[in-house]
């Protein structure tokens, strides 16, 4: 199940949420969406906790919503309680700002 992109935007805004892209670094490097810090899937489960805030809402994004689905199960398996999955980085561009 993916957060629709107005609600990932209010949790940014209201609770300070992170959004993380797990996609590689080559693909992070040709597209950004604001805000976002590169967590690459095969490196969630080993720095995840170390550079995000277990505290804090995450959100999670990748090319198809296949790779953040996975991430959004790592994380929850670790300290983490809150976290979304917004699927396909294009989501993000599906509504306006807030």
């Amino acid at each position: 199940m993916f957060i629709p992109c107005d609600d990932a935007k209010r949790l940014i805004k209201e609770k300070n949420a992170q959004l993380v892209d797990v996609r590689t670094p080559e693909e992070f490097a040709m597209s950004k969406l604001p805000g976002a810090i590169n967590i690459p899937l095969q490196d969630i489960d080993r720095v995840g906790e170390s550079l995000l805030d277990a505290d804090l809402p995450v959100i999670v994004f990748c090319r198809s919503g296949q790779r953040s689905h996975m991430a959004m199960q790592i994380l929850l398996s670790q300290s983490f309680s809150e976290v979304y999955n917004l699927g396909s980085f294009m989501a993000w561009h599906q509504c306006p700002d807030l």
